[in-house]
């Protein structure tokens, strides 16, 4: 189970983001964030595989094709991992990066 706590400018995703948890998240993803958030927050995301990556990267799309800026912070060792394996750092801010 996955949730979008927001405050503000800033979207906490907190609990599971994975290959079961995304295709009924997929049918939201234009409804999941408010225009006014600039930072998703991923401090408390327990665990993420391939999908739930590829389902934040489609979050940032989304919000690039609306004229928005989109910042991912604080992501967990283990999405930390994934952001290396799959060589993402350039989709993560600084403070992200400091976070490892």
């Amino acid at each position: 189970m996955v949730d979008f706590i927001q405050q503000g400018a800033v979207c906490q995703i907190s609990g599971r983001l994975s290959q079961a948890e995304v295709p009924a998240l997929w049918q939201q993803r234009h409804s999941l964030l408010n225009k006014g958030v600039e930072t998703i927050d991923l401090s408390t995301l327990s665990y993420s595989d391939s999908a739930g990556i590829a389902f934040i990267l489609e979050l940032m799309s989304l919000a690039r094709a609306e004229k928005r800026s989109l910042s991912f912070v604080s992501p967990s060792k283990q999405l930390s991992k994934l952001i290396d394996l799959y060589d993402l750092e350039l989709f993560f801010s600084e403070e992200a990066k400091q976070g490892r």
